[in-house]
């Protein structure tokens, strides 16, 4: 199955028209080569294509000496390097090369934010543009499948997650046997070896602990107890965890009211196939209490990634009272704000009292029979 992305157009254009440094960051096998290698078939020009995991590219480009790196770009028009955090100080070897060949476009794809944003982004400030790539989201499943297709199968999706390759596979055990191998071959590669953590078991033990509370508020501090961890070493790896597009997080929305809640994050996974995979349970829909909270997380991440890809640029955040109000979504949209209750099958009409009293009575409920219009 061939998925048209839903940033391709844009960055097509940009490789069309803009000379800027096109930076695509993403996790592993969520895509970025077959985007990339699509937008380099349809670009103009004679294309240079490296694979950073290839050891030979690298003393060239990380030697900070242009004579030496004109003898591999020399004739070429595009610049593609995959996987470009794997070579050292590859920022400011592409800032060199752009200096000395202003017209060369290139795009280069990273598998982490984290590792790739202290070599790439500083020295390419003012010279780069950046693009995220998450799993696959409903909207461009959409221009493969209809709706309906969609929504018939939308449990099968909760359950086993949207990465590329697993759309492929005809069968549960499959699937699950694809997921196992992304999540203990590919998934804490790039988190394990270039945050350098000392202690591989306790980020796995963390995304565990993570993966069961998707929907709830997060006490780094209940954290750090259960992993024998200090509160830093916690937020720290979780901020390692964002950056690698694993996980993603929802600050509380808060007008310092003194009953809002607002100093916990809440936290969701990009993927739940990933999800499940870490809790080992994928028990049928009917089967599972967490149905809630699976649905939850599917929704806002579609709704982040819709925004991602259309460049509406926008706050999200969850809403809660010390006295039990609450709401799911909140987006805020130049000082507008958007009120959502995601629940798969039914939802009250109307916002708490105590939001509609401080804010406003801009408010829907989303379920199974109305989420195309929250995500597209």
């Amino acid at each position: 199955m061939k998925i048209k992305r839903g940033i391709q157009a844009v960055i097509q254009d940009e490789i069309e028209n803009n000379d800027k440094i096109i930076l695509l960051f993403g996790a592993r096998q969520t895509g970025k080569t077959t985007l990339s290698m699509e937008l380099l078939r349809k670009a103009k020009g004679k294309k240079l294509v490296i694979n950073a995991d290839e050891i030979r590219y690298h003393d060239v480009l990380s030697s900070r000496d242009y004579n030496k790196m004109k003898l591999l770009l020399e004739g070429y028009d595009i610049l593609f390097i995959d996987e470009a955090q794997r070579i050292p100080d590859i920022g400011i070897n592409l800032k060199i090369i752009k200096e000395n060949n202003p017209r060369m476009k290139m795009l280069i794809t990273g598998s982490s934010s984290f590792e790739i944003a202290s070599q790439v982004k500083e020295p390419l400030t003012g010279r780069s543009i950046s693009h995220s790539l998450h799993p696959v989201s409903l909207t461009e499943l959409k221009t493969e499948i209809n709706a309906f297709e969609i929504q018939h199968r939308i449990e099968e999706y909760m359950l086993f997650g949207l990465y590329p390759e697993i759309l492929q596979y005809p069968t549960s055990n499959k699937k699950e046997k694809y997921l196992r191998e992304l999540v203990s071959s590919y998934l804490y590669k790039d988190v394990l070896e270039l945050a350098k953590i000392r202690n591989p078991s306790k980020i796995t033990d963390l995304l565990k602990l993570l993966a069961f509370q998707i929907g709830s508020e997060v006490s780094l501090l209940k954290l750090a107890k259960k992993l024998g961890l200090s509160q830093e070493t916690v937020a720290t790896y979780i901020d390692i965890l964002e950056k690698a597009f694993i996980i993603f997080r929802l600050g509380g929305f808060s007008k310092n009211l003194r009953k809002e809640v607002s100093k916990r994050d809440k936290i969701y996974f990009w993927d739940l196939g990933v999800r499940n995979t870490l809790i080992n349970n994928f028990s049928q829909i009917g089967f599972r209490n967490d149905l809630g909270a699976m649905w939850e997380n599917l929704l806002i991440a579609e709704r982040l990634k819709y925004l991602n890809y259309n460049e509406k640029h926008r706050s999200s955040y969850f809403w809660r009272t010390y006295t039990g109000a609450e709401i799911d979504y909140i987006e805020e949209v130049q000082g507008q704000l958007f009120a959502y209750e995601l629940k798969y099958k039914k939802a009250r009409k109307k916002a708490p009292k105590t939001w509609i009293d401080n804010y406003n009575n801009n408010f829907k409920s989303i379920t199974a029979d109305n989420f195309w219009e929250f995500i597209s």
